[in-house]
């Protein structure tokens, strides 16, 4: 699944993630609301989001198929993948360039290494 949304559609994903589950009628208003869009559209964009696996249309109430944790960091690799051929290094390299991190980013950056680190090798 490629997991790629346009800047519309992750308005669209992002409603849905903050308010699920969520009567896609009640969807609808929201969208008419924040993106002016007809009942129509919000129903089309659902469709095809659902048809990619994101969302599920079940009885009328809209629910995520996959978290909003869960796509943006499947997003992320699929950058690295696509970008820096997987090398997590390279990207890191290539993020920090010209930019000095600040002490807690090291630390936080530190942790996460390290925690990762230990649940592969465990």
């Amino acid at each position: 699944m490629e997991y790629r949304l346009g800047e519309i559609e992750m308005k669209f994903a992002e409603l849905i993630w903050a308010n699920e589950p969520i009567s896609s009628g009640e969807l609808a208003k929201r969208c008419e609301a924040a993106l002016c869009w007809k009942k129509s559209t919000t129903y089309t964009i659902l469709r095809r989001l659902c048809d990619r696996g994101l969302f599920r249309n079940e009885n009328g109430v809209v629910t995520s198929a996959v978290t909003k944790e869960e796509f943006l960091s499947r997003q992320s690799e699929q950058f690295v993948e696509n970008t820096f051929q997987g090398s997590l290094p390279r990207f890191l390299a290539a993020f920090t360039a010209g930019k000095r991190l600040s002490e807690p980013e090291v630390a936080e950056l530190k942790r996460i290494i390290e925690e990762n680190g230990k649940e592969r090798w465990s």
